[in-house]
């Protein structure tokens, strides 16, 4: 029972209570027993001033000083309270005093105050020991002037029977009212949790196949229903990533299925015949080293990916002037520009102190180039360009292909994504890419801290820009 929530919410909730009770309880028997007490010592005090009063009325009618004393005690002593004057050496006046219930032994005379009654407690010393609240004061008859020791005594069983018929029922409820509350807990707890039981059962049914399936939400505005909403949106992120990882898988089977087809008919066609020319195996090696190369490209992107994915690609970050990179880029890319008659115009580039990993921000405009150059027909133009805005750098790739029609605009950011109708993947154009280098540049860029995005596209050309943080 304690391993469960309900248990241990029940538990704590009848933990609470239990000390509420408790403190409240001991609270009130301590008022109640204050009160009763100060009852019993006001009634006490008031019988105390009444005989100092009666006193003085028999004073000034000229009785003696002890049937003065005797008169006022016949007259005031009632059941249960006793009224016994003395003289001031401390012998007793009257004739009333219940030899059962309490000594006639005053206390010491010098502690006997004359302006307020003292309070004191004494039991019997027999085998009940009752108690008894006694009251004396020392009072000064005026007209006479006389002195008395006046005591007022009451026992105090009738506060104690009170007091115990208090005790009882908080004895009683107490039991009852965490007993009570035990099972009320629980039920309340049972309740409550129940929508947490049926999200665990729920929850247990999920599986890879099935992550389309929601988890119940009961009330979508309190703290569980939050809770449902939250996990069923994460349920949702997983099924949307292990659909692209499903597409990802299939598309990386599908470009290294291509160059391995190719090799294993290469090597086929070349062995099936026994005698075969120099030429004839050179050409089937050339074409057998082109394919591993592309299988080694996509080997290589798919593993930068990977680790991208996995936030375990380390950015080797230094100091280094942008436009130095993009200079060594341009003379790069003049080459294969020049294999296709492509002019590649880069401006007077300014100076650019970054900060980044040198080695992919080169692979990234790299890439951004060779596609610019690789999808612009021949006496066509691919332009470079580098500018500061604000806090950034922006590096801007533009050529003058036939563009990417408007409904690939989405997607050519997308792994294995290809617009063939658009871009020709033909070995003529210089094909032969699996559609991840975009989706590597726009990593390299988010991980710089910045952007690449497709500004134009049509039948003027095509216009790349990538944004990267400028060094202070």
């Amino acid at each position: 029972m304690i391993d469960s929530v309900r248990g241990r919410l029940t538990l704590w909730y009848v933990s609470a209570l239990a000390l509420m009770l408790v403190a409240f309880s001991v609270i009130l028997y301590v008022l109640a027993a204050r009160a009763l007490y100060q009852r019993l010592d006001d009634g006490l005090r008031s019988l105390i001033e009444v005989s100092t009063k009666s006193l003085n009325n028999d004073a000034e009618e000229g009785q003696s000083y002890q049937n003065a004393a005797q008169s006022t005690a016949a007259e005031l002593s009632h059941f249960p309270q006793v009224l016994l004057i003395f003289d001031v050496g401390g012998k007793l006046l009257t004739d009333n005093h219940p030899e059962d219930d309490f000594p006639e032994k005053l206390p010491e005379l010098s502690s006997i105050p004359d302006n307020e009654p003292r309070f004191y407690t004494i039991a019997e010393e027999d085998d009940d020991g009752d108690r008894h609240r006694i009251a004396v004061r020392s009072v000064s008859i005026s007209p006479a002037n006389r002195r008395y020791i006046i005591l007022a005594s009451q026992p105090l069983d009738v506060v104690e029977d009170e007091l115990e018929a208090l005790r009882q029922p908080l004895y009683f409820a107490g039991p009852v009212a965490l007993l009570l509350a035990g099972l009320g807990g629980w039920i309340l707890a049972r309740k409550s949790l129940k929508p947490v039981v049926a999200m665990a059962e729920s929850a247990r049914r999920i599986g890879a196949g099935n992550l389309g399936q929601q988890l119940p939400v009961a009330n979508p505005r309190d703290e569980l229903g939050q809770l449902a909403v939250t996990f069923n949106e994460l349920l949702a992120r997983l099924h949307a990533a292990f659909a692209q990882q499903r597409q990802f898988m299939a598309d990386a089977s599908h470009e290294l299925r291509t160059p391995l087809s190719v090799l294993r008919t290469t090597a086929g066609v070349t062995l099936k015949k026994q005698h075969r020319s120099e030429d004839e195996y050179r050409e089937a090696i050339h074409m057998m080293d082109e394919q591993t190369q592309r299988l080694t490209r996509i080997v290589k992107d798919l593993f930068t990916l990977a680790r991208a994915d996995a936030a375990r690609y380390p950015l080797h970050k230094k100091a280094f002037y942008l436009n130095d990179l993009l200079e060594e880029v341009a003379r790069a890319g003049s080459l294969l520009a020049a294999e296709k008659n492509i002019a590649l115009e880069v401006a007077n580039l300014p100076e650019a102190n970054c900060q980044g990993d040198e080695d992919l921000l080169r692979r990234m405009i790299l890439n951004l180039v060779d596609n610019a150059i690789k999808y612009t027909p021949p006496r066509g133009v691919v332009r470079l360009r580098l500018a500061r805005e604000s806090r950034h750098f922006v590096i801007t790739v533009s050529d003058t292909g036939s563009g990417i029609p408007v409904d690939s605009h989405t997607h050519i950011f997308e792994r294995f994504y290809r617009v063939d109708k658009a871009r020709s993947r033909s070995e003529d154009a210089g094909g032969g890419g699996a559609g991840l280098g975009l989706s590597i540049a726009t990593w390299i860029a988010e991980a710089h801290g910045g952007s690449l995005k497709l500004t134009h596209s049509g039948p003027d050309g095509t216009t790349f820009v990538a944004k990267l943080p400028a060094t202070s």
